[in-house]
């Protein structure tokens, strides 16, 4: 069996990102180890041309997606088409125990014309605080934002939002943005993850801006009692909470489409993208995890299932290509 340059490199970057030994992995995509370290070699002494063959590469390529799946990943797109081709990438791994890539995904939108300019650009801000987070409800960012329900004038939606795994711990929607809306946000998230129970060492610290109601006496006094800490951005520096403010974007960019005539229908709205958020929308900057993966701890075993899965279908579909070539052919 022989592969192109790009082919082995490929090869080569899933055993280095496998969790599993390397003698396994090779077993599982049929490569013998000397074959391998032989390429390795190669690469490391002369680059990606080095793993050429003199000889003229193979007219078909093993890992051709079949077009049984093209016509599903297309269907999955024109079901569900606000997804993105990495949201539609992964959804399609996890649903369906088929691995397939945000490139290919793409480039089988782009030529069936489904590939369009967004209607809205992410607000870019920073991912990192100075001092990133390493756990769960080690720090909590929280903020206020604007909405308007029509006849009743603007509301205020107070947020705390996990700094490490972007989960919406608590929201309110709130007719001022006082000391009191804030603590009794806090007050939801504390009881939604039971800190307001149990005895720990340290609880979550607060990371706010500077408005009014986060520099209040009553809202230090309310921390001081409950034993948390505060820290506060930088004035006119709003990317020390980048990802509040992202969370801000994404759920304007969708609440916004609709007029809200009550308060009620505002709340009930929010309720539902704040659940799509939590568990449901893959986070790029979370390993394509959902926060609530995160949240509940449960990232690392679907990466490794993922990763399974992804080894899984390589071996598959060289299998196909190379032991049964007609009836890959009359398959796909």
């Amino acid at each position: 069996m022989r592969y192109t340059a790009s082919e082995k490199r490929e090869i080569m970057k899933l055993v280095e990102q496998s969790s599993l030994p390397i003698s396994q992995t090779l077993k599982r995509l049929d490569i013998n180890k000397s074959t391998f370290y032989n390429w390795l070699g190669r690469y490391h002494s002369g680059g990606e041309e080095a793993l050429s063959d003199k000889r003229p590469k193979p007219s078909r390529v093993w890992n051709k997606l079949p077009e049984a799946k093209q016509i599903a990943v297309v269907n999955l797109a024109l079901s569900e088409p606000e997804l993105s081709p990495r949201e539609l990438a992964v959804k399609y791994t996890d649903e369906q125990a088929y691995f397939i890539s945000e490139s290919t995904v793409y480039r089988l939108l782009k030529a069936q014309d489904l590939i369009t300019s967004p209607a809205y650009i992410l607000m870019q801000a920073s991912d990192k605080f100075q001092q990133p987070t390493t756990r769960v409800n080690q720090m909590w960012q929280t903020d206020f934002t604007y909405l308007k329900v029509i006849g009743w004038g603007w509301y205020y939606l107070s947020t705390v939002l996990d700094d490490y795994s972007r989960f919406i711990v608590a929201w309110r929607l709130c007719t001022t943005m006082s000391a009191q809306d804030v603590s009794d946000t806090l007050d939801d998230a504390l009881e939604f993850t039971g800190l307001d129970q149990i005895h720990v060492k340290h609880k979550p610290r607060l990371l706010s801006d500077n408005g009014p109601s986060y520099v209040a006496s009553e809202l230090k006094a309310y921390l001081d009692t409950r034993d948390m800490s505060h820290t506060r951005g930088r004035p006119y520096h709003p990317m020390t909470q980048g990802k509040i403010e992202r969370w801000h974007r994404s759920m304007k960019n969708q609440i916004l489409l609709e007029h809200y005539y009550l308060p009620g229908d505002l709340e009930r709205r929010i309720g539902k993208f704040v659940e799509y958020y939590n568990h449901e929308r893959y986070h790029e900057s979370l390993d394509n995890l959902t926060p609530a993966d995160v949240f509940y701890g449960r990232g690392q075993q679907i990466l490794n299932k993922r990763e399974k899965i992804k080894i899984q279908t390589m071996a598959l579909r060289k299998q196909m290509h190379y032991r049964n070539p007609l009836q890959h052919n009359l398959m796909s």
